[in-house]
């Protein structure tokens, strides 16, 4: 069973950055996405990344501001998040994109934007 850990989270100020990763324990062959999850509101889906890193996927909120990329050899994938928002503050999750198998979640990482 593939175990993911997020990290790379922490308090920031609007307008700031910072650079989560994801770090598989055994290989990962599936695309894979970045959620989040703020207070109070479901789980939802900020950006995909496949196989190859040939294709990748944006919600609307994030687009031009977030970057997702992955390295196969370390089983790890990232998530560049430039000029932050208050609004992006939540638990950020790494996981298979939905309809795909998803594996166990990890405990995320806090991302806090605030001045």
């Amino acid at each position: 069973q593939v175990q993911l850990v997020e990290s790379g989270g922490g308090l920031v100020q609007p307008g700031g950055s910072l650079r989560l990763s994801c770090a598989a324990s055994g290989s990962i062959f599936s695309a894979m996405s970045w959620y989040r999850q703020a207070p109070g509101k479901q789980r939802e889906l900020v950006a995909t990344i496949t196989s190859s890193s040939s294709r990748t996927y944006y919600a609307d909120s994030v687009k031009g501001r977030f970057t997702i990329s992955r390295d196969n050899a370390k089983n790890t994938v990232y998530l560049q998040m430039n000029s932050l928002k208050p609004e992006d503050t939540a638990v950020y999750y790494c996981n298979a994109p939905p309809g795909q198998r998803i594996y166990a979640w990890g405990q995320g990482t806090q991302v806090t934007v605030s001045s």
